[in-house]
């Protein structure tokens, strides 16, 4: 098994939120950035405002790494035309990865038909193009039962509206990595959380993301099912090494 083949080596943070000037977080992406060319990793993932320079690295250098960004992120709670207008943007600038932050409050609320809209506009789109879909439901916010109503609801969706050979072009994907818990709870990824997302979500493949930082950690979770993994250890992870990320 190749490792590098399910981690998309991400970096999400705002230059606020890395506590940084906006040249000194673009520093950071570009080093991720070529830390997933010289790596051969999956995929890179990185905010939409980052996606026209990934492209622009990854051809000049003659990489198949594949470019990934966040939609909507991390809370979710946009307009559907506001999620498909941010879309549109990443697909022009190249993105091959649309990572939707689902409404995950407005499935709480019950508002059902319209978190099944979202899901159904955004893959919509992304397939009409060629791109990977996913959608990121935030266990974290989420009680075990809300779970795997959520992942079954897109699974729906998705069987409903869309044909058999797209199944695992859309997936559905743990957690954003930034939700605030309370008491430094888990707001990644658990073995508990994955196998629910696993057994309510087939057939869509599942990615987990968020709380993966070891080599054992990753080995474990692609043994249980997943085919992506987002973390921001992935070089660590391909090592061997221990990480200190906190994604």
């Amino acid at each position: 098994m190749n490792i590098k083949n399910f981690l998309d080596s991400t970096y999400l943070k705002t230059a606020s939120q890395a506590n940084l000037s906006e040249k000194e977080n673009t520093e950071i992406v570009v080093n991720c950035i070529q830390e997933a060319i010289e790596n051969d990793f999956k995929l890179i993932m990185i905010r939409p405002d980052k996606v026209a320079l990934a492209k622009k690295m990854i051809q000049e250098a003659n990489s198949k790494v594949t470019i990934g960004t966040v939609i909507d992120f991390p809370f979710g709670t946009a307009t559907i035309d506001e999620k498909l207008a941010e879309a549109k943007k990443a697909i022009e600038d190249g993105a091959d990865d649309l990572d939707f932050v689902v409404d995950y409050e407005a499935f709480k609320r019950g508002e059902l038909d319209f978190v099944k809209q979202q899901v159904i506009q955004g893959t919509k789109l992304g397939l009409t193009h060629s791109k990977i879909v996913k959608w990121i439901i935030e266990v974290a916010a989420l009680n075990n039962h809300q779970i795997v109503q959520l992942s079954a609801l897109i699974k729906n969706v998705v069987i409903a509206s869309f044909s058999e050979k797209e199944y695992d072009k859309v997936f559905v994907k743990s957690s954003t990595g930034f939700y605030k818990t309370p008491e430094g709870m888990p707001n990644g990824v658990t073995v508990q959380t994955i196998k629910l997302m696993l057994e309510n979500s087939f057939p869509l493949p599942v990615k987990a993301a968020g709380g993966v930082r070891t080599y054992e950690e990753a080995v474990e979770m692609i043994q249980l099912g997943v085919k992506r993994i987002g973390t921001s250890s992935a070089k660590a992870i391909a090592n061997g090494e221990v990480s200190n990320s906190d994604y």
